[in-house]
């Protein structure tokens, strides 16, 4: 009899139960900002009971998933998101989108620099060989930077190969001891502090560019989504991306 009564209980609260699972918000992206963005994500998701997903990468890689379930869609620069909306029409939500915050390019050199770079110029100097990301909120970030500088072409010539995103990049930066240097954002020095120094452009003369957040036009939790971009803006938000080196 005990057990007929406990079954009968179980089964009476299961409806109670599958409402009281916790929400998640699914959050996609390029690589560059999703450590700011995921440590971001699980301080709100502690605070609020909720989970945030964040996934990031090369676009490819989620955006099957991203089309059934995306509630939020954030750009490692604003041309990225733009672009993203144009090559997905109808999946982001132009009237929400906002700018978080800025970060400037540097340079990543290998530890202890051996080559002794210590600004733009040296770049320029015969026997460096610099890694190129062309594209992954990179497009002419180089060239806009060596262009202030009158480099581009003392830097062209010692650009060993371009790759299409950062990740492929960052893994030939892994693999090949060869590359001296790469001109990406300071941020991703936080990333790999294993096998990267920092080399900083001054301010005058460096480049910036933004990081663009916006709803999709599928979410199904927009409160909630709204909430954590409101909480990505505020001093809290703040904080993180600048420990990751955002400004």
């Amino acid at each position: 009899m005990k057990r007929i009564v406990i079954a009968w209980m179980l089964f009476s609260l299961t409806p109670l139960i599958a409402s009281a699972q916790t929400d998640t918000l699914f959050v996609y992206g390029p690589g560059g900002p999703f450590a700011p963005m995921e440590e971001c994500g699980r301080a709100f998701g502690k605070a609020n009971g909720i989970v945030i997903k964040v996934t990031a990468g090369p676009e490819g890689n989620w955006i099957a998933a991203a089309k059934n379930n995306a509630d939020i869609i954030f750009g490692g620069a604003e041309y990225m998101l733009t672009s993203f909306a144009q090559r997905h029409p109808g999946l982001v939500d132009h009237a929400s989108r906002k700018e978080l915050y800025k970060r400037g390019a540097a340079i990543l050199v290998r530890p202890g620099n051996p080559k002794n770079i210590r600004h733009l110029g040296d770049l320029a100097r015969p026997g460096i060989k610099i890694l190129d990301v062309n594209g992954a909120g990179q497009f002419g970030l180089w060239e806009d930077i060596a262009g202030r500088a009158n480099l581009i072409a003392g830097i062209q010539q010692n650009i060993r190969q371009s790759f299409e995103n950062t990740a492929l990049g960052i893994a030939a930066l892994k693999s090949d001891s060869a590359y001296d240097a790469w001109i990406t954002y300071a941020s991703w020095h936080y990333r790999l502090k294993d096998f990267t120094e920092l080399v900083r452009i001054p301010s005058g003369r460096n480049i910036y560019r933004g990081t663009p957040i916006a709803l999709t036009t599928i979410s199904t939790k927009r409160g909630l989504a709204e909430k954590f971009i409101e909480y990505l803006q505020s001093g809290a938000g703040h904080s993180v991306f600048k420990k990751w080196g955002w400004e």
